[in-house]
């Protein structure tokens, strides 16, 4: 079982205060850290972090870009040397967003095929993907190949709705990623509410809308900061399912102030 609310870090190594930021996510009961190979520096700030509390109790999710069953194998054995841990609770295919990238995951000596190796070795529990390509999806949710899916979804981005509702009717976990927008949006937010904006379209009310969709299984904002996880925090911990109305008008914000 995991916390709602976990961590996206792959910018979070960007930050002066990245370390903080990681045990402020811990401190605070956050049992879900989201990383990937390439993203550069998180696998070894977590496995600082980590070393340095002696161990926790907390799922890290990986990730490789590569294709090839060696190649995955290697991710995976890097992966475990990094972050100082004996198995990790989810490795997952990174950004499977064309036919062509399916297709060779899932060839034979596909990068699935390697993930299944490291599986039944023991050096990963479960195996997800994550996905830009919301019609490339249906076909991942429903391969039965998968654990779990990680989706864009937000009141910025509400195409992937039906998406998750397939998700839970194949047993299948959904991990939001960019739950409040991404950071360009968030900035762009921020910078409002410092102005004196006082409409729907905060960080809080995103993270709000998502997690009222009762077919998400985890949201991960990423933070470069231990005051984002705080807010983060303070709103799950408050949280009160949005209503319908207010999801409409949330997402009539958002579509008005749109930013890439």
């Amino acid at each position: 079982m995991v916390t709602e609310l976990g961590l996206g870090a792959m910018d979070t190594p960007h930050s002066p205060e990245a370390a903080a930021t990681v045990e402020a996510a811990l401190d605070a009961g956050i049992n879900f850290i989201d990383t990937a190979r390439d993203y550069e520096g998180s696998e070894f700030l977590l496995g600082q972090v980590l070393r340095g509390r002696g161990g926790t109790d907390v799922y890290l999710a990986s990730k490789t870009f590569r294709h090839t069953a060696d190649g995955a194998q290697r991710d995976v054995d890097r992966s475990l040397s990094i972050l100082g841990v004996d198995r990790i609770a989810l490795y997952q295919l990174h950004d499977i967003s064309t036919p062509e990238a399916w297709a060779e995951v899932m060839a034979s000596d596909g990068a699935l095929e390697g993930l299944q190796i490291a599986q039944y070795r023991g050096l990963i529990e479960h195996i997800g993907v994550s996905t830009h390509n919301t019609a490339l999806a249906r076909e991942i949710i429903t391969s039965g190949a998968f654990s779990a899916v990680m989706l864009e979804y937000s009141a910025f981005f509400t195409e992937t709705a039906p998406l998750i509702e397939l998700a839970v009717e194949q047993d299948v976990g959904v991990i939001v990623m960019r739950p409040v927008g991404g950071s360009g949006r968030t900035s762009n937010m921020r910078r409002r509410l410092a102005e004196g904006y006082d409409g729907l379209l905060t960080p809080a009310n995103l993270l709000r809308y998502v997690l009222s969709n009762p077919g998400v299984s985890i949201a991960i904002p990423g933070a470069r900061y231990p005051s984002r996880i705080v807010e983060n925090v303070a709103t799950v911990a408050s949280f009160e399912p949005m209503d319908e109305a207010t999801k409409r008008a949330l997402e009539a914000e958002a579509a008005a102030h749109f930013y890439d």
